[in-house]
């Protein structure tokens, strides 16, 4: 997809671009989960990230960033973390620099102390941002109501149907949710995590009956229904799983 053909169509679904392929390398995005038991590891969670590893986030250029909760979603209740960074260098960097912030490691070691569980488990994924898509978009006015999110995982039966699959995004799936309004906010395929080889990719909408309606329209799009029935791109030859989950962003969220 071209630049200009990018700026316009992020700008119609109220994002703003960043930079695409040939400014800067592709991204790697960071899903880490917190899953949760109570209310109370949920507080002291949204305390943690907005208190201190937001802020951190932001001294060390770590970003863009979202955070939200799962709304309707296998493994309930979790906060999402989406951390984004320029390079898997970048990634790797980051915890190393995160300990070197002393105001970060004040919240880290309240956080990580043993005197109450601030989670269950934490669970993260390492992904490389495609090629049609190469960093996230993030929204233009952080005044606006905050949207609804959905985070969809397609599992393949092996690494040549899921780079099928990925293509067939570059190709066009991914500008047609683009064209109608779906709001991308990110593409990756997954390097480290489980359940590989897969790819997520995560969409926003307006309200969950704006969601709905768009699917719809999308399942019967044209130029949709014209890529599916290219030779090679069926849902059974390319994808073995498909899972998603609704979620909503935190109240300290930029992504929302």
């Amino acid at each position: 997809m071209h630049r200009r053909q990018f700026v316009t169509t992020a700008a119609s679904a109220g994002l703003a671009a960043v930079p695409l392929a040939g400014a800067q390398p592709n991204a790697f995005f960071e899903l880490r989960y917190f899953h949760m038991r109570n209310g109370s590891q949920t507080q002291r969670t949204r305390d943690f990230l907005s208190k201190y590893f937001l802020p951190a986030a932001g001294r060390l250029g770590i970003g863009p960033l979202g955070f939200f909760e799962s709304m309707i979603a296998e493994g309930s209740p979790f906060i999402l973390a989406l951390i984004s960074y320029p390079s898997a260098a970048a990634f790797a960097e980051s915890r190393v620099r995160m300990a070197s912030d002393k105001q970060f490691q004040q919240g880290f070691e309240e956080y990580n102390s043993m005197t109450e569980l601030s989670y269950i488990r934490m669970e993260n994924s390492l992904l490389r941002a495609f090629d049609s898509f190469p960093s996230i978009a993030v929204p233009l006015a952080a005044t606006r109501p905050a949207r609804i999110f959905e985070l969809r995982t397609y599992e393949s039966n092996n690494v040549k149907a899921a780079q099928r699959k990925i293509r067939m995004f570059n190709e066009g799936e991914a500008a047609i949710f683009e064209r109608l309004g779906m709001a991308p906010v990110f593409f990756g395929e997954t390097m480290v995590g489980r359940n590989l080889p897969n790819l997520t990719y995560m969409l926003s909408f307006d309200s969950m009956a704006a969601r709905d309606k768009l699917w719809g329209v999308f399942g019967g799009d044209p130029e949709w229904q014209k890529l599916r029935a290219q030779p090679g791109y069926s849902d059974a030859e390319i994808v073995s799983n498909i899972s998603n989950s609704i979620l909503r962003p935190l109240d300290f969220s930029p992504i929302r």
